[in-house]
């Protein structure tokens, strides 16, 4: 790689795994375990993924200053709380969701 080529980042995916495709009544597969449990298994793996991609990205920000972290588009308290939300809740798409809202023209405050 040279000087001059641009740096390739991973990209974030927003959707969510597709849902389990309905059952065909001509197919039938005795030890094939329901859908509704691989569905309800990937969710979590995609889930687990996500909050370990926010993990990589954005706590090692923690460690800049206030003011770099203004510079780049965030804030220490945003952050912070988007790391105290449950696992049940996307925290890449909940902080972009606050960064779009903190750059509409009547910011409402703090996500919380």
């Amino acid at each position: 790689m040279s000087l001059y080529e641009p740096l390739h980042r991973a990209e974030t995916t927003k959707d969510t795994p597709p849902p389990p495709p309905p059952p065909r009544l001509d197919f039938y597969m005795p030890a094939m375990p329901p859908l509704g449990l691989i569905h309800a298994l990937e969710r979590r793996w995609w889930a687990y993924r996500r909050r370990r991609q926010f993990r990589r990205r954005f706590l090692p920000l923690l460690a800049y200053d206030d003011h770099i972290l203004e510079d780049m588009g965030h804030r220490r308290d945003d952050i912070l709380w988007a790391s105290r939300l449950p696992l049940e809740v996307d925290a890449l798409a909940a902080l972009e969701e606050c960064r779009s809202r903190a750059a509409s023209p009547e910011p409402i405050g703090a996500c919380r």
